[in-house]
């Protein structure tokens, strides 16, 4: 794939993740680092790692016409991915003791988001790859940028939370079940919309 075509998909994907007209990514990327601090890192890159993997499964199923849905579902759904994985944070850290069983089935419900979320944008990139031979490099240029993308909201979660809880001194706990609070009462705007 030429170069240019790359840093189509490339751009694309990131600025999918980043356009804050459909922001339902960022609320759910950073609902997803609500419980963490940056000694977490491995945790949380697994995570949207995970995310980003399910977001290009359905992403190809859609674009080979494999998988067929109703745009409207989806749209419902995609909140809804919001509002359980907030209410998840809230749980966790009222029980904050995670077992490797549990920390699995996170990356597994990620995953499974992430297909959700991956429906949501499934139309828009069959679409654009219409011209394309093969899917594969543009839809791996995509989900690069996708990833990039995810990584900075992390980033600026991470920082956000470390200035909230290390220097003006809120308790972890308070920052984590408000993140996930305000980003649960958006997605139930989403939801209701």
């Amino acid at each position: 794939m030429e170069t240019q075509i790359w840093k189509v998909y490339l751009d694309l994907g990131f600025d999918h993740i980043l356009d804050l007209n459909g922001y339902d990514h960022i609320l759910f990327v950073t609902t997803l680092c609500a419980i963490y601090t940056f000694k977490d890192w491995k945790k949380i890159l697994l995570l949207v790692t995970a995310f980003t993997l399910g977001h290009s499964l359905t992403l190809a199923l859609a674009a080979l016409d494999v998988v067929s849905f109703d745009p409207e579902l989806i749209e419902t759904l995609i909140p809804i991915t919001i509002i359980l994985t907030g209410m998840y944070q809230i749980l966790r850290t009222l029980k904050p003791q995670i077992t490797g069983q549990q920390m699995l089935a996170s990356y597994l419900l990620t995953t499974f988001f992430g297909l959700i979320h991956g429906l949501g944008f499934s139309n828009y990139f069959r679409a654009i790859l219409g011209k394309e031979d093969s899917i594969v490099q543009p839809l791996f240029a995509f989900n690069v940028g996708v990833e990039a993308g995810q990584l900075i909201i992390v980033a600026l979660s991470l920082v956000v939370g470390t200035v909230m809880v290390s220097f003006l001194r809120l308790p972890q706990k308070t920052w984590t079940i408000g993140l996930s609070v305000v980003c649960t009462l958006v997605a139930f705007y989403l939801l209701l919309r």
